[in-house]
């Protein structure tokens, strides 16, 4: 067995535990610019698609066009993962994050040259985006794991997606403004200011594993990457779970939920109503989990992610709207009470030298399958109506977290012999 290095020491020396996790993360200046980062970065990757949609309305692109785009953005985004967990495995978090996030910043200009004027310009300018947006991702992971000490991760990580969530909830409005006063090309530029905030602010973080690795080939230390998620069966387990929930369940509703608005209830309200309640339940579900810690933290978060099944059942039966908008709220709440548990046990329990490329295959298939279901439920629709769709879509957001939960170790997302009080060398 690899010998891992021991995390770097709590900034306070002698602090206990229980003291740390008091120290409110807000007051920490390193973690500030890493959140001020991190928002910036989950705004920016919000905003391209919105404001290329924009473009289709004041007729700068077409939808084929659009279509293009984003499917190259996505492109280089499954392309960059990857190789970025094992580039900063390899080097300095902070370096990766930098240059990725420069990256994205360099291609929005290029595309805001290329939309209605050269679409194939702007295609590679999305593609060369996207790769910088996945390359920050599993960087951003590991370089939280270095600059905030780990009891108060869980707070720091609920921090950072409840920002996400409040941008998400109040962007589309400003956004919309800006529309009016700016062009589009203008709105690009913007984005790609976000990008370059990304880049600069963040602190420089303690590199967790000591010594100077030798130089392999990318495929091979990426490989020694799943080798190490193999070591933790609890986090295969709540990835196969999440990619179940994300390929199904997400993408069900991302197709269904605006005929249901539109055909069963008239009207595009319950569409609007519905992804509002989603954010408004996140932000609800963010406040929790950054002071919740429940005994068997790894079924609690399961059970959390078992909420989006509601769903997709709202739509399948002939509820009333309210129920629907429930639903909604229920699987906000439930997706962060997942997603901040499992990022703070993965940075916990993974080896430190191996974070980013263990961070990386999670939104390599997290991410990465959600397009795909997004493909296939049309044509599953098409092939076995709706109701089919969204009753199997429900039963595997149930089931698939419920599985989960019976692999060794999801109790509390830790290996067996650490739960049960063991220490390995």
């Amino acid at each position: 067995m690899s010998t891992v290095s021991s995390p770097p020491p709590l900034p306070a020396s002698g602090a206990s535990s229980a003291d740390a996790r008091r120290r409110s993360i807000l007051r920490d200046a390193a973690f500030l610019r890493l959140w001020s980062g991190t928002t910036a970065s989950g705004l920016a990757t919000w905003a391209l698609p919105y404001v290329l949609g924009l473009a289709v309305l004041d007729r700068s692109l077409t939808a084929v066009e659009l279509g293009v785009l984003l499917a190259a953005r996505t492109i280089g985004f499954l392309v960059a993962v990857p190789v970025s967990g094992v580039l900063a495995d390899r080097h300095s978090r902070r370096a990766v994050v930098f240059w990725s996030c420069l990256t994205s910043a360099i291609a929005l200009p290029v595309m805001a040259l290329g939309v209605g004027s050269s679409p194939w310009l702007a295609a590679v300018a999305a593609g060369v985006a996207g790769a910088g947006q996945g390359a920050c991702r599993p960087a951003y992971q590991a370089l939280t794991a270095e600059v905030v000490d780990e009891p108060r991760r869980q707070q720091a990580n609920a921090a950072m997606t409840l920002a996400v969530r409040v941008t998400t909830l109040i962007a589309p409005a400003v956004t919309a403004l800006l529309a009016v006063l700016a062009s589009t090309r203008v709105l690009l530029w913007g984005v790609g200011v976000l990008w370059l905030i990304a880049a600069t602010v963040p602190p420089a973080g303690r590199r967790a594993c000591a010594g100077k690795r030798p130089s392999t080939a990318v495929v091979a230390d990426f490989a020694e990457g799943l080798r190490e998620a193999r070591r933790h069966p609890w986090f295969l387990a709540g990835l196969g779970a999440l990619t179940a929930v994300i390929a199904t369940g997400y993408s069900a509703t991302g197709v269904v939920l605006p005929l249901v608005s539109r055909d069963r209830y008239g009207s595009e309200a319950v569409l609007a109503g519905a992804t509002t309640a989603y954010v408004v339940g996140a932000l609800v579900g963010a406040v929790v989990v950054a002071r919740w810690r429940p005994g068997a933290q790894g079924w609690a978060a399961l059970a959390g992610l078992a909420l989006y099944g509601f769903a997709p059942l709202a739509l399948l039966l002939p509820v009333p709207p309210a129920a629907i908008l429930a639903a909604y709220v229920l699987a906000g709440i439930g997706i962060e009470m997942f997603n901040v548990p499992w990022f703070t046990a993965t940075q916990r329990e993974v080896a430190p030298d191996k974070l980013a490329r263990v961070s990386s295959l999670d939104f390599l298939l997290s991410y990465g399958l959600a397009p795909v279901g997004l493909i296939l439920i049309a044509p599953a629709i098409d092939a076995f109506g709706a109701s089919v769709v969204l009753g199997a879509c429900a039963v595997v957001c149930f089931a698939a977290p419920a599985a989960a939960a019976l692999v060794p170790g999801t109790r509390g997302f830790s290996r067996e012999r650490r739960q049960a009080g063991a220490i390995e060398d």
